[in-house]
């Protein structure tokens, strides 16, 4: 069985290596089918995997090499496969496989085609090794492999100015939050002496609450980075620079669900710290409705998504935060398939409009992109939490856990986001298909058959993947901590009702407000204005980190590199070079002359040890 499990992981890296050997060759489409091809060979072993957990309820362990054996500290590069990362390992192989096909057709006139492919697969070869670790040591080896692929991908276009600064952004971002999770680490081995997920999970309860819980606050912190929890969430709006179908695997798949993956798997340590649990709650609840708000005027087609995936976000934290972490995974299970169905709409939508990504100069495209729309519609009303949509049963679950623990402040602000959410996801469907456009859209044309064959798998799991939550939470709480909800019949009743009805408001007043609506300029009001400038967060991070930096940076350069060091390493060069023109006449060739210095370095010599011997 552990073939199985070499070929799903290894799968993408051969392809990865294939396609970089031709890297600055023509695009080549054998390329993009090779490593497509690859991809969907390791969701096929994933699914064989599966089914085996699945039916003889183990785990299966691999170690390839002894890795790092230091005085106490033994580690091996071994993997483990179980009830937590055998979803993951599905869901990212899924999304996987769907939007590597898709940009087969996306990326087909791009002169990094084959680039292009080489840094999508490394991306899944290095969350599949974060996933699939079994000690922190190689599951930080995939984190950050992680970061330097969403780094690679989003400065793809790395002539553009934009696209240089959004991937510099998210790598040193990120590496804030790294920090965070390499401190935890040697925190851990500090006070229980190794990195194995198992032993450390054990022995965890054993340490003082306070040690236990600047771990928890440390992984978090390494967790905020990835998922892009606030403060540390600047980065994901601007990564829409690099081509779209990463932004799918980025928000799906890969990069941010790491944080929410990092969180229950350590579930075993925030049990212990519950205070810290609930703190990661009101900041999840806190960026849901704080993204959300952000959505709801931008007029840049990805961006509002990628917020929406910020607000989800805080949506799966708030439920790992309250305990509830079999949820937590399950959202995002749901959230994958209708998200990067989703952002996979959204670029035939951008391909059709040749590159346009202002909705406000859309408008009329149904009658061109009739099944473009559809994919949008359904993706949208997954995403709203609409029944029988897969939304619908993660988003209503994590809403019913956190009110069954009585974290009311957290239900009304999770229920008010909900209502935000399906309100932006159709102002976004109404004025990219269906609002009057002022613009020339005559040469709009839909996706061609293979991306959208691509996406159609996406958009079944969004319908029907919510039908799988009990088969679900039985296999995942055989090892995540079983979450009971002591909730009446009639109050659960009253929930999924409150919640399908704040959606369904949402949707409706979205649909009537654009219904007569003609995408215009129109002016900008004050409160509009604070959300598309992001509250000015970024801006104050301008003020008060990078300015500062900046003129601390050149100040270093100048008067510490420049007048100090440099002219210290200058002033001794000259001194030397001064010294040996002195003595530049000496080596004159002339014999008399050497026999002369000969005879006087002798009787320095005899000198120098005649005052030895007499002192």
């Amino acid at each position: 069985m552990e073939k199985f499990l070499y070929i799903a992981l290894f799968s993408p890296l051969v392809a990865s290596l294939v396609s970089g050997l031709f890297a600055f060759f023509k695009p080549a489409k054998f390329i993009g089918y090779f490593n497509s091809t690859l991809i969907f060979v390791s969701m096929l072993c994933s699914f064989y995997l599966f089914s085996y957990i699945y039916e003889n309820d183990v785990s299966l362990q691999i170690f390839l090499f002894d890795w790092i054996n230091i005085g106490n500290l033994n580690l091996g590069f071994s993997f483990s496969l179980d009830h937590i990362s055998i979803i993951m390992l599905l869901v990212v192989t899924f999304v996987s496989t769907m939007v590597h096909f898709y940009s087969i057709w996306y990326m087909e006139d791009d002169i990094g085609f084959n680039r292009f492919f080489s840094f999508l697969s490394l991306f899944v070869f290095s969350m599949l090794v974060l996933i699939l670790a079994d000690n922190f040591a190689v599951l930080f080896i995939g984190w950050e492999g992680v970061g330097l692929c969403s780094y690679l991908l989003i400065g793809f276009y790395y002539k553009k100015q934009k696209a240089g600064k959004a991937s510099n952004e998210a790598f040193i971002v990120n590496r804030v939050g790294d920090m965070g999770l390499m401190i935890a680490m040697f925190v851990i081995y500090w006070n229980i002496g190794s990195l194995d997920f198992d032993i450390v999970f054990k022995t965890i309860s054993s340490l003082e609450e306070s040690t236990i819980f600047l771990i928890g606050t440390l992984l978090f912190i390494g967790a905020m980075g990835k998922s892009a929890q606030f403060p540390l969430h600047t980065w994901l709006a601007n990564a829409m620079e690099g081509p779209t179908p990463v932004s799918a695997l980025i928000h799906a798949a890969t990069m941010v669900t790491a944080g929410v993956y990092l969180v229950i798997r350590c579930n075993e340590i925030y049990i212990q710290v519950p205070f810290l649990g609930e703190l990661i709650a009101y900041l999840g609840a806190f960026v849901a409705i704080f993204a959300a708000s952000m959505a709801l005027v931008n007029n840049d087609l990805k961006r509002i998504i990628a917020y929406s995936t910020l607000s989800q976000l805080g949506y799966m934290f708030a439920a790992a935060g309250v305990g509830a972490y079999n949820i937590a995974l399950f959202h995002l299970f749901t959230h994958a398939f209708f998200k990067s169905a989703l952002f996979l709409g959204a670029a035939n939508v951008m391909h059709g409009t040749h590159g346009n990504l202002d909705i406000r100069k859309m408008g009329d495209l149904y009658p061109k992109m009739k099944v473009t729309a559809f994919i949008m519609i359904i993706s949208s009303l997954a995403l709203s939490g609409i029944f029988p949509f897969a939304g619908f049963f993660s988003k209503d679950k994590i809403l019913e856990s956190v009110y069954s623990q009585n974290y009311l402040i957290l239900y009304v602000t999770l229920l008010i986001t909900a209502c935000l959410t399906a309100f932006y996801s159709f102002r976004l469907v109404m004025k990219v298909f269906f609002v009057k456009s002022n613009v020339d859209n005559s040469s709009v044309h839909d996706a061609k058959t293979l991306a959208i064959f691509s996406i159609i798998p996406l958009v079944i799991l969004s319908i029907i993947a919510g039908f799988l939550e009990k088969s679900f939470e039985e296999f995942t709480t055989k090892l995540l901590p079983t979450f009971t909800m002591n909730l009446s019949y009639e109050t659960l009743w009253i929930l999924i009702l409150l919640a399908s009805f704040v959606s369904i408001f949402g949707i409706l007043f979205a649909i009537f407000k654009y219904k007569k609506y003609t995408n215009e300029n129109k002016k900008i009001g004050f409160l509009q204005k604070i959300l598309l400038k992001e509250y000015y967060i970024p801006k104050l991070y301008k003020e008060l980190l990078v300015k500062p930096y900046y003129r601390f940076s050149k100040f270093i350069n100048i008067y510490i590199e420049t007048k100090l060091i440099d002219n210290t390493i200058d002033k001794i060069a000259l001194c030397a070079y001064t010294l040996g023109a002195k003595f530049r006449p000496i080596q004159s060739g002339n014999l008399s002359t050497s026999l002369r210095l000969m005879v006087l370095g002798l009787f320095i010599a005899l000198l120098f040890i005649i005052v030895l011997l007499v002192y």
